[in-house]
């Protein structure tokens, strides 16, 4: 038995390394290589004392915060009263449906949605307010990643509300407790474990985003996902793009661990 085990873990070593651990190496190798391909300290230098990729990387935090708290903010009310719906997984299915669709796709419809003469601009001008410049601005960026992030913020908190045990809360209510009593002292902090995997699985993918950057902000936004893909595609700067994607997965890993659930007694 443990001898298949082993056997059938095989594929999933394999994948792991040839797809996460090799390119993981690879770009630390590179990092670590000039342009002209001698042994080099200065892409790490240069990243920790230019001011233009501080502020880059302190962009990619702000955009990533704010997303992740848009989202949070319409996915958990949505999350809530999608539980306490009659056909709450067919409700669900509905609003995660989006997630099947390539996301370039999603990037295009919505530039036809917020153009001069979208359906938007369509809008506020039969409502004698006039069109907007609403595309290639950081709103629309910000309100574009917030619709395609939604899903994957609503199904870990839908998850985690829906599996709370039905006695827990009619228990508060006998005891006294109101609607609000009863949300704030036991929905919400048993709640709390797909609110933590949720910002996981928006905030780390928001830190990278770079085709919403171009075809939504019109470059008005720079993050490490931009500036990552300008370094391997335009300038061709490998040491340097290798660089920001180790930082980025620190990053990832720190996320993680700052919103990993802490046990009693201090350990984890």
């Amino acid at each position: 038995m443990v001898r298949q085990r082993k056997l059938l873990s095989v594929p999933y070593y394999l994948w792991m390394g040839l797809f996460v651990i090799v390119p993981v190496l690879l770009l630390l190798f590179q990092s670590f290589r000039g342009m002209d391909g001698s042994f080099t300290l200065l892409n790490i230098t240069s990243y920790f004392t230019s001011p233009v990729y501080l502020t880059m990387t302190g962009q990619s935090f702000l955009y990533a915060f704010l997303i992740t708290v848009m989202t949070l903010l319409i996915s958990y009310p949505a999350a809530y009263f999608l539980t306490r719906t009659e056909h709450k997984h067919l409700w669900l299915l509905v609003m995660i449906l989006p997630t099947w669709m390539n996301i370039l796709l999603k990037a295009y419809a919505f530039i036809g949605i917020l153009s001069q003469s979208g359906m938007v601009n369509q809008l506020l001008a039969f409502m004698g307010i006039g069109a907007q410049p609403l595309l290639f601005t950081r709103l629309s960026f910000l309100i574009v990643a917030t619709y395609i992030e939604i899903p994957f913020m609503l199904l870990p908190v839908f998850n985690a509300i829906d599996d709370i045990d039905e006695s827990l809360t009619l228990a508060s209510r006998d005891l006294g407790a109101n609607e609000w009593q009863t949300f704030r002292s036991v929905i919400y902090p048993l709640s709390l474990s797909g609110v933590r995997s949720g910002i996981q699985a928006v905030f780390i993918p928001s830190l990278s985003l770079f085709m919403l950057t171009r075809l939504i902000a019109g470059n008005r936004v720079m993050t490490l996902g931009t500036a990552i893909e300008q370094h391997f595609l335009v300038t061709q700067n490998w040491g340097m793009g290798s660089t920001m994607g180790i930082v980025l997965i620190v990053i990832m890993f720190a996320v993680m661990a700052l919103t990993k659930k802490r046990q009693r007694g201090g350990t984890r």
